[in-house]
């Protein structure tokens, strides 16, 4: 019996993010065989085609979310509950995939710990704990599609952690992208970073925000470019959306899953 997927969000009192995972839950009812490569997306050798939906009559996977935050039960009780349901379908297994783009603590010690705690009340369905989502390298593509070339040079923003690495994931992807790396919790700034770029002589400035789906984080974000397009004449700031739930992202968690 193939395995029923549980997708694990930060949780947020904004209901666009979770709209969003409604949204991913739905396009992974769909079974991965109906998921296809189109031919004809590509963003040159280094990047890998992008999946795109193709509907035909497979038998529909189990799919769910889960938030780690601002439940009122605990990720281990969703966890415990999702896997009741699963049981009665027919399912054995369990696998669970943190939409995180980032290695924080909640993908290396808060959600192993819950599914630590669900997998010892669960002792006849097995969980399986796959990779967070920001490890797929193909994530890259999403962000490749939106650094037009009409700009002349491009700025990876993320939210940005003082645990110590926390940067390196962030440096590698903006370094693929030729961009530069900022932050919006921490040093280098937003402001910093374009004040400089100005100073070097670029006049086209796009900003792509490293966030999976709307909310008050990018509302803030898009409230001090505007700030800072007033305060910068003659420069024009172009600010991307986040990557949003889509048929492509979905085509890369089954990507996840599978492995």
């Amino acid at each position: 019996m193939p395995s029923a997927y549980l997708l694990v969000s930060h949780g947020s009192r904004d209901p666009r993010p979770e709209v969003a995972m409604e949204q991913l839950v739905r396009l992974l009812s769909y079974s991965p065989e109906q998921i296809s490569v189109s031919n004809q997306q590509r963003f040159g050798d280094r990047f890998r085609r992008l999946p795109a939906v193709s509907i035909s009559p497979i038998k529909q996977p189990l799919v769910d979310r889960a938030c780690l935050e601002l439940s009122p039960l605990s990720l281990a009780q969703q966890i415990v509950e999702f896997s009741g349901r699963a049981l009665i379908q027919g399912y054995n297994k369990v696998q669970i995939v943190p939409i995180f783009l980032l290695p924080g603590t909640h993908v290396k010690e808060d959600i192993p710990a819950q599914v630590a705690i669900a997998q010892q009340t669960l002792g006849e369905i097995t969980l399986d704990l796959r990779p967070y989502l920001g490890t797929h390298p193909g994530l890259v593509q999403f962000l490749a599609k939106k650094a037009t070339k009409d700009i002349e040079t491009w700025v990876l923003l993320s939210h940005g952690s003082r645990r110590p690495g926390a940067k390196e994931p962030v440096e590698a992807i903006a370094k693929q992208l030729n961009a530069v790396d900022t932050y919006w919790a921490i040093a280098p700034s937003l402001e910093t970073r374009l004040q400089a770029l100005v100073k070097a002589g670029y006049q086209q400035i796009g900003i792509i925000p490293y966030f999976l789906f709307p909310g008050g984080i990018t509302d803030a974000i898009a409230q001090s470019v505007a700030q800072l397009q007033r305060q910068l004449p003659g420069i024009n700031l172009r600010l991307t959306e986040p990557i949003g739930a889509s048929a492509e992202l979905a085509g890369l968690i089954w990507d996840l899953v599978e492995k």
